[in-house]
């Protein structure tokens, strides 16, 4: 992954929160050179990690024998099911999945955000726009120059829904996987194999394009992205497996390198 954030705009020195769905290799043996990157990069800040149990000692052995050394304070945490964890902006709802060992889904639940100032009821009061203002969008009773005491809760607009995306880590389709994904506006889903290795996916406790979409239908999602294909499949095939999706649930897409989406 550092190696492709070498060709974006993005700075591991930015970098605050990672979260791990399971301690495959694929998933986690880049972990520890990030780690030693964003040190050597110049990040200072602290750095939080989340994933199951077993992840504080696989980091901390790693960076002990290869004797590497952060210049930033670095946090670990070990996550259960049915958690939740409230960070300034967000909720993140964990579930475990069903892989062969353990694995998590993420749901991120945006916090709402609070309402725009509503400056043309203001100004038809004859208040013009001025350093009041960031009183009244605190919501705060304010005291005119003309002696009128206004409510700033009365001039803010409806709240703004947050978005939710869930995130699920290599899973075979499961109950929590719905429960994670439900109404979720994107959902970002594995995708290993195509429905004809169905046999494969089970055998290696893997979903299919298929799963996936089956899975965003009845959790009524508003986008789902596939990602973790195998790389077994190439070109033409690649296609295929979106376009067998599509069948299923229209708004799919595949995920690349550098590919953003807008939510």
């Amino acid at each position: 992954m550092q190696h492709q954030i070498l060709h974006t705009s993005l700075k591991l020195s930015k970098l605050t929160r990672i979260f791990i769905t399971h301690l495959h290799g694929d998933h986690i043996f880049g972990l520890p050179g990030l780690l030693g990157s964003r040190s050597f990069q110049g990040g200072t800040s602290q750095l939080t990690i989340y994933g199951p149990k077993g992840l504080k000692t696989f980091i901390e052995t790693a960076l002990s024998i290869s004797k590497t050394v952060l210049r930033y304070p670095l946090a670990i945490e070990e996550i259960e099911d049915d958690q939740t964890i409230e960070l300034p902006h967000h909720f993140i709802k964990i579930k475990k999945l069903d892989h062969g060992i353990d694995s998590y889904g993420y749901r991120i639940i945006e916090k709402n955000k609070p309402g725009p100032l509503l400056v043309d009821k203001l100004k038809q009061l004859g208040i013009p726009p001025g350093p009041i203002y960031k009183a009244i969008k605190k919501g705060e009773q304010v005291q005119l120059e003309d002696g009128r005491i206004i409510n700033g809760k009365d001039f803010i607009g409806p709240a703004k829904k947050g978005k939710i995306i869930t995130i699920l880590g290599d899973t075979r389709p499961c109950v929590n996987a719905l429960k994670l994904a439900e109404n979720a506006d994107v959902l970002v889903h594995e995708a290993t194999f195509m429905e004809k290795d169905r046999q494969l996916a089970y055998e290696y406790f893997h979903s299919t394009n298929v799963d996936a979409a089956n899975t965003a239908k009845k959790a009524n999602v508003s986008k789902l992205i596939l990602t973790h294909i195998s790389s077994r499949y190439q070109n033409e095939q690649i296609e295929d497996l979106l376009k067998e999706a599509q069948a299923i649930f229209p708004e799919t897409f595949i995920a690349k390198d550098f590919f953003i989406f807008d939510i």
